[in-house]
């Protein structure tokens, strides 16, 4: 009987983990889980709506693989079961009442997950722009030189590079190219890359269409202050590290090599000679 049972119940499992995948055509290139999670999600709350800022947060990280808004929140949403699920196991292991704060905690964490991880690509892909952007606007303004539109000189710099910039860059040429209009596909690239440097260099551009200043100048100052920031923020970050380093000598280093002496000391001691060498 134990055993029909368990035959039953793993036949439920893999039939409704199978009613959870999407349709086919749909998911294509995402790992299953993640297609899993996003079909609960809709079947939890097919009519949900998505926070004011989920969309930014998705653009600033960069859309990873075409995550769109309401797959965002659907996401989120099959996340919170399942990892109350997981944490069934993991909190029985725990000991007291410990397991089951782990378990009533284990939705909220999984909802939030996605935040988490959008944040995270989001700095790293931040700091990404911030170290191509001097040298990527150096090549601008020489493209721009040579005689290109900005829209098009756009398209040619983000086609010879790589990383994040070049990417926003080659789409604002394929928009460009396309008839949109260089003031909105800018203003694009600013929600997409949030960042300080590029929405003053969108501002820069808009005041030497406005005024009719050499844009090539405007790309070299541009480019300075880019540099200027970065070594600024280098500087930052190393007079930060300082006192991390100065905290891990004192609680790590130190007492590791006290130890050594009085281990040395110990041994001499116990081993009756008069001199601790």
């Amino acid at each position: 009987m134990s055993e029909a049972l368990a035959f039953a119940s793993a036949a439920l499992a893999v039939f409704g983990f199978g009613s959870l995948l999407p349709a086919r055509g749909r998911g294509l290139g995402r790992p299953a889980l993640v297609a899993i999670c996003v079909s609960l999600g809709r079947r939890l709350r097919p009519g949900a709506a998505a926070p004011r800022d989920l969309e930014s947060r998705i653009a600033a990280a960069g859309a990873p693989g075409g995550l769109t808004v309401r797959e965002a929140l659907a996401l989120k949403l099959g996340l919170a079961p399942l990892a109350a699920v997981a944490a069934v196991p993991f909190g029985a292991l725990l000991p007291g009442r410990l397991g089951i704060v782990a378990i009533a905690l284990a939705p909220a964490a999984g909802f939030m997950a996605l935040d988490l991880w959008l944040a995270r690509r989001a700095r790293r892909r931040a700091d990404e722009i911030r170290r191509e952007l001097p040298a990527m606007l150096d090549l601008l303004r020489v493209t721009v030189e040579s005689g290109l539109s900005l829209g098009a000189a756009l398209g040619e710099v983000g086609g010879r590079a790589k990383g994040p910039l070049a990417r926003e860059w080659r789409a604002v040429g394929r928009e460009c190219a396309l008839g949109v209009p260089l003031g909105d596909s800018l203003e694009d690239l600013a929600k997409r890359a949030p960042l300080a440097e590029v929405e003053a260099l969108v501002a820069a551009i808009r005041r030497a269409a406005r005024h009719g200043a050499p844009l090539s100048a405007t790309l070299e100052t541009q480019a300075r202050d880019a540099r200027m920031a970065r070594r600024r923020r280098i500087q930052e970050q190393a007079a930060k590290a300082a006192p991390k380093i100065q905290l891990v000598v004192a609680l790590l280093l130190v007492p590791s090599v006290l130890l050594l002496v009085a281990a040395a000391l110990a041994a001499a001691l116990l081993n009756g000679s008069g001199s601790p060498i």
